[in-house]
């Protein structure tokens, strides 16, 4: 009768396995459905909150383009006109949110049409206004019209975000209602899947549990695992220590005498022995750790030092918790490293920090020589030189022109010189916040800040489509300035400047450029029709003062490409050059994708 009950036990674990995991498969599936349900739920409410968080965004940018129109009216100080130049990008990037946030709500899609209809007119409205007072002679009448007229649309701009505000908020209701009556049911449903399942374990365990043959087996593992564990505490330079808490008795593994410099088990394993090799500076620290033990669940680690039997002093690093093991005896069982090593490294890398805090200091130090105690006595002199030239310089000899001729080219060369090192040095420290940017806008941002010398030269800019990345914008925007720069500085004199920027995605292991990391990569390049240069000076253009030219044929500093490399460093990427003398130079920006 026993035979059979033993053979048929394995079959019937078959049967309650089938029949558990059929039943925790049907139980998930449920679970999972009404999960989805609510998390649908909460996304519907969360976008509730960001339409009117943007909603209200939306009104407070309007708002302070009324404020700048109006600081601008009383004052004409351009610098009142900075939120109504900027509101116009922050109220676009807002309308653009609260359309993407209510796209499945024909209602509110109404509403915006109407509401980008009266913001395209009161935005107008600002216009007209400080046209009419950038020109001092202006019909009065009209310019109060505009200002009635603009009042009244900013009345129906709020009445009609008003309106779309109530419209959410109903729509939040409803979704609340729908989100609390899924969590009334949800958790009651997960609890019950949790009490199946654990009772079915259950079941399996205590069955499984009766077999002697697993029992046996895992004897022999953990006398097996008991040995990889000695085997590892000499190959890892670590010991191990148990105390029991109802005997109040210790048990020191062999390698924990051996990191005291002695045999294994050569003394009786016990705290007062132990502190015989703790080093008299430590010892108390050690005393009150130790008193923790039969009191404190965990040791925190804590480390100190102790003197080994050879007289050699070693850094320990000790912690520990408390375990329960099956015969229902509580043992606090701990480590001890031996990490000597470690605490040298880790004062050899204090020292380092320090060092280079005292590098950083003296970094700091000459960005404010370079801001301040450099650029005063610069400015005077520029400023001598300018009433020297506009009083006595038909006074002075042609000689003496020619000198105050060159001073100024000097003066001037040594202001870019120091504002291009300012910039190089803001490029090392400035904090690197990034954003999400479009390097179209900023490529065209460039663009205007080149635009003079872009028109003087007559040159050709084309581009194809750049991708949105998270960079730090204006560091990005200098890059741009600086490469077009470069190629417009060193074009042809009897040929206009052409320049074509191009874009694409490659992988880091089809590019012999890159390391082979597996990532992903912007591939940016800027082409010139320029005098170019010799390969052999590819990467000598990059470094820090140096010119292939000399300062007489083209003005610079050798600081620009310098920083053009610790712009693209910044940003995880990597930039090459490619020179053909007399035929033009391309440069190669690697950007990763995320």
């Amino acid at each position: 009768m026993k035979y059979i009950q033993l053979h048929k036990s394995p079959l019937f674990l078959k049967i309650i396995f089938i029949i558990s995991v059929t039943i925790i498969f049907f139980i998930g599936a449920i679970t999972f459905k009404h999960i989805t349900v609510l998390k649908k739920t909460s996304n519907w409410v969360s976008n509730s909150y960001e339409v009117n968080i943007e909603l209200e965004r939306l009104i407070s940018y309007l708002k302070d383009a009324e404020t700048g129109e109006r600081g601008y009216i009383l004052t004409k100080e351009k610098s009142f006109l900075e939120p109504y130049i900027a509101s116009k990008h922050l109220i676009k990037n807002s309308f653009k949110k609260v359309t993407l946030l209510t796209v499945n709500s024909r209602t509110q899609q109404a509403n915006l049409k109407k509401l980008i209809f009266l913001i395209n007119t009161r935005q107008n409205y600002l216009s007209k206004t400080l046209y009419l007072v950038e020109h001092e002679n202006y019909d009065q009448e009209v310019f109060k019209s505009y200002l009635e007229i603009g009042k009244k649309t900013m009345d129906s701009i709020r009445d009609k975000i008003e309106e779309m505000i109530v419209v959410q908020k109903r729509l939040l209701q409803n979704r609340q209602l729908d989100y609390e009556s899924t969590m009334n049911y949800t958790p009651l449903l997960i609890y019950l899947t949790l009490l199946v399942t654990l009772v079915l374990i259950t079941i399996a365990f205590i069955k499984m549990n009766q077999d002697l043959v697993t029992l046996k087996k895992t004897i022999n593992t953990l006398s097996v695992a008991n040995e990889a564990s000695n085997l590892a505490e000499i190959v890892g330079g670590f010991g191990s220590w148990q105390f029991n808490l109802n005997t109040e008795t210790f048990a020191f593994s062999d390698n924990e005498y051996r990191l005291l410099g002695c045999e294994p088990q050569s003394f009786k394993a016990s705290l007062e022995e132990f502190y015989k090799f703790v080093h008299p500076d430590d010892l108390q620290h050690v005393i009150d750790n130790a008193n923790n033990i039969p009191i404190e669940t965990t040791l925190p680690a804590f480390t100190y030092r102790i003197i080994r039997k050879d007289g050699e002093i070693r850094y320990f690093r000790a912690l520990g918790r408390v375990v329960t093991v099956a015969s229902g005896e509580r043992t606090h069982i701990g480590t001890t490293s031996d990490v000597t090593e470690e605490v040298y490294a880790n004062n050899f890398i204090e020292d380092r920090n320090r060092e280079l805090e005292s590098n950083n200091k003296e970094l700091t130090a000459f960005n404010y020589i370079a801001s301040h105690d450099l650029q005063e006595p610069l400015r005077k002199i520029e400023t001598f030189l300018s009433r020297l030239v506009s009083k006595d310089y038909d006074n002075l000899s042609k000689a003496g022109q020619q000198y105050v001729t060159s001073i100024q080219y000097s003066a001037n060369r040594m202001r870019i010189l120091i504002e291009d090192l300012l910039q190089f040095s803001r490029t090392n420290k400035t904090e690197k916040a990034f954003e999400d940017a479009d390097l179209n806008s900023l490529l065209e941002n460039a663009k205007q800040e080149l635009a003079q010398i872009i028109e003087d030269k007559n040159a050709s800019i084309k581009n194809t489509e750049l991708p949105h990345l998270k960079v730090i914008p204006f560091q990005m925007q200098q890059l741009f300035i600086n490469l077009i720069g470069n190629s417009l500085k060193y074009s042809k004199e009897d040929s206009s400047p052409i320049i074509q920027i191009n874009c694409s995605t490659i992988s880091a292991n089809n590019e012999e450029l890159l390391p082979n990391n597996n990532l992903n990569y912007y591939k940016i390049t800027i082409d010139d029709n320029g005098i170019g240069f010799e390969q052999e000076y590819a990467k000598k253009i990059f470094i820090l003062f140096n010119r292939l030219h000399n300062k007489n044929e083209y003005n610079g500093t050798g600081i620009g490409l310098a920083i053009c490399k610790k712009i693209v460093e910044n940003h995880k990427g990597f930039i090459f050059a490619n020179g053909v003398l007399n035929q033009g130079a391309t440069f190669t920006i690697f950007l990763p994708e995320a």
